[in-house]
């Protein structure tokens, strides 16, 4: 079993990046013979997106092609990502765009080519969490609802609110609470016990089932108009 987490965090040391890591930890405590790669966007060189980069076969001189191959070989997706001025940093929509040319078909580029891959979102902003609640998790949608239309499953999200020391700084705060690492650990071992029966039986508890199916039926019903 592979999973690919994917830190979009660009600090030094990240919070983004510290929450990832705890939630790692709690994949791999849950399933031990799991096999994790991170990777972190501010280490990679990757283009911006383009149509000269959109077909199936990587062609490209970056390091797209690396990521590309992780993503087309795991069995899910982490991704780690700071929310800044209400959305997700620019590198980690670009890559989200870049991932079309080999996540959707090329004949009508509207049919996912994840095979349902589970998937998790870890967020980190200087807002407080009912912010995250009544407007953020709605302007960074795009981020999970561009998997879901690629064809993964969307498995779980988390949002660590407040990443501030003080008003107006910031800096790394949420090694300093142990609930919210101790949080993201316990929903780690839960996404690595769904990834690891699903991985084994291509089955999903009945809640993603039902999300699934009726994310095809609307799918169907929008491609008739």
């Amino acid at each position: 079993m592979k999973i690919l987490a994917v830190v979009a965090g660009t600090n030094e040391p990240s919070n983004v990046n510290v929450l990832c890591d705890a939630f790692l930890k709690g994949v791999k405590d849950a399933i031990p013979q799991a096999e994790i790669v991170k990777l972190r966007l501010k280490d990679l060189t990757i283009k911006h997106f383009s149509l000269e980069d959109y077909h199936a076969l990587c062609t490209s001189e970056d390091d797209f092609c690396r990521l590309q191959e992780h993503v087309q070989s795991c069995d899910a997706l982490v991704f780690a990502t700071p929310v800044w001025n209400f959305s997700v940093p620019g590198h980690l929509k670009n890559v989200i765009d870049r991932m079309g040319a080999f996540c959707l078909d090329e004949e009508t580029r509207t049919k996912g080519q994840l095979p349902g891959t589970p998937a998790y979102f870890l967020y980190t902003g200087g807002a407080p969490v009912a912010a995250w609640k009544g407007l953020m998790r709605f302007t960074t949608s795009h981020l999970p609802e561009s998997i879901r239309y690629y064809g993964g499953t969307i498995i779980g999200k988390d949002f660590e609110g407040k990443c501030q020391p003080k008003r107006g700084t910031f800096a790394l705060i949420v090694d300093q609470r142990p609930a919210s690492l101790a949080r993201v650990e316990v929903k780690g071992k839960s996404f690595g016990r769904i990834v690891d029966r699903y991985v084994q039986t291509k089955i999903f508890p009945l809640h993603f089932r039902i999300i699934n199916r009726t994310y095809k039926i609307g799918q169907k019903i929008v491609a008739k108009f």
